[in-house]
């Protein structure tokens, strides 16, 4: 099946007063959950992980050619140095979430985001986010021009 049938499956971005952003639907499964059938807290982490590789995605920077050293001069990959997470309220079984990632911060090889995954318009978690490109080798990288333009627009 091609990709255009599956047009919204990445997420889409949109735009607002405080800038660029991403936004992906979210289904909660029973493996998302724990005995109790509220979501487990590892399974916010994941969601964001999707998040945040999608966003990526439609600001045209592709993790595979990252790694396979197509979008840069080496390969690399943005590696998660630091999270800060809040839960904020349960989310349960069946419920669609979605997942809202925004640029908060670049730096030189770093760019910091804030992820909010929110139920009918309400935050049941929030995490900020500092992913580092790094080398295959695990070397720190700045940043290049094509990332850093394809961040600035958020």
């Amino acid at each position: 099946m091609s990709e255009e049938v599956w047009a919204d499956v990445a997420g889409r971005l949109g735009a607002d007063e405080q800038g660029q952003f991403h936004r992906l639907p979210i289904r909660v499964y029973f493996e998302d959950t724990d005995a109790g059938g509220v979501v487990y807290h590892a399974s916010y982490v994941r969601f964001c992980e999707r998040g945040r590789t999608d966003f990526l995605r439609l600001l045209g920077v592709e993790a595979r050619e990252l790694i396979s050293g197509e979008a840069s001069n080496e390969p690399a990959a943005f590696v998660v140095r630091r999270m800060t997470l809040d839960f904020k309220r349960p989310a349960r079984m069946d419920d669609l979430l979605v997942v809202e990632t925004r640029v908060k911060e670049l730096g030189g090889a770093s760019v910091t985001l804030n992820q909010v995954v929110s139920r009918d318009g309400r935050a049941v978690f929030e995490a900020d986010v500092v992913v580092v490109l790094v080398s295959v080798a695990g070397k720190p990288l700045r940043l290049t021009d094509a990332i850093r333009v394809a961040f600035e627009r958020s």
